[in-house]
């Protein structure tokens, strides 16, 4: 029979997101293809350095014992990149000597590659091209740009993945926040005051909440080398906060922690928490929590006219 990713969690990533490849892509946006092509196979024998999302993918790939078989792997990493075929050796080069087990991989030479994350079964995409995020959330797939000047994630918490959500446009849609965006805060407070017993619609992030919370339930008692660990945080304050945790009990789903912060910067809350991603709608708190440790920007929602 053949491979199957079927029922896994499966993360489609970026060259440029897991490994620093900002270097070589300023030599593509400054020249052109071929003198990025030509530089990646000259450092073919060198390790490229770890990118934003580094951290993420080593303890998403350490979730699976080494001896497991592939077949009864829950997670899989894929490199879904624009690069050519003979830049890819330099990732997969990389990859095998920073001992991260990456196996599977689509390189298109310029085209857009998020055709490919259906027949993957993708959970999520980052990338650091907007474009081929905004066309992977169009599908239906959670995409995030990556912002690789973020701060590197913390080793603080080798044996935990910590993944950090907003909540309207993100886990939910976007439906409260055009109240506030049309008529303000007290609006706002209202509209979600009287349908709080409504659950939100889901946004785009909720299909990969899910199969997290899924991967948890399954670890529980299995004794995985990470757990996972989940956190809400968003701009909503009392009375607002309740439909939002109402939601998610109706979903079926938890997370670990929940920050309602009224408005407060993100990027101190983060910085305590201390993600290995943070994942927002607002280009302004993916900026301030890019601070603190790694950083996707959703294009979704009416905050970015979609």
């Amino acid at each position: 029979m053949p491979a199957s990713l079927e029922g896994k969690l499966v993360v489609a990533i970026s060259s440029r997101a897991v490994f620093d490849f900002e270097e070589e892509n300023r030599v593509f946006e400054r020249d052109d293809d071929a003198a990025y092509m030509a530089l990646q196979r000259e450092r073919l024998d060198v390790c490229a350095q770890p990118g934003v999302a580094w951290a993420l993918v080593r303890k998403l790939l350490q979730f699976d014992p080494p001896d497991r078989a592939e077949r009864e792997r829950r997670v899989e990493v894929v490199v879904v990149s624009r690069n050519d075929p003979v830049s890819g050796l330099r990732v997969f080069r990389s990859a095998q000597q920073a001992g991260l087990r990456l196996g599977r991989g689509v390189f298109t030479r310029g085209r857009a590659p998020w055709r490919y994350l259906a027949p993957l079964k993708a959970n999520l995409f980052l990338s650091a091209n907007a474009d081929d995020v905004g066309a992977a959330l169009d599908a239906g797939i959670p995409a995030a740009r990556v912002f690789p000047e973020s701060v590197k994630a913390s080793e603080s918490h080798p044996d935990e993945i910590r993944i950090a959500f907003d909540g309207d446009a993100v886990l939910f849609s976007d439906e409260s926040e055009r109240v506030f965006q049309a008529d303000g805060l007290d609006a706002f407070q209202r509209h979600e005051a009287d349908r709080v017993a409504l659950p939100l619609p889901p946004g785009p992030f909720k299909p990969l909440l899910e199969a997290l919370h899924r991967l948890q339930r399954a670890d529980a008692g299995a004794g995985a080398p990470v757990r996972i660990r989940t956190a809400l945080v968003t701009a909503r304050s009392a009375p607002a906060h309740e439909r939002a945790i109402r939601t998610l009990m109706h979903w079926g789903i938890e997370v670990d922690e929940a920050m309602f912060l009224g408005g407060l910067a993100k990027g101190p809350f983060l910085n305590e928490f201390e993600p290995d991603f943070f994942f927002d709608d607002q280009t302004g708190h993916c900026e301030s929590a890019s601070r603190y440790g790694p950083a996707g920007h959703v294009p979704a929602g009416i905050a970015n006219g979609r």
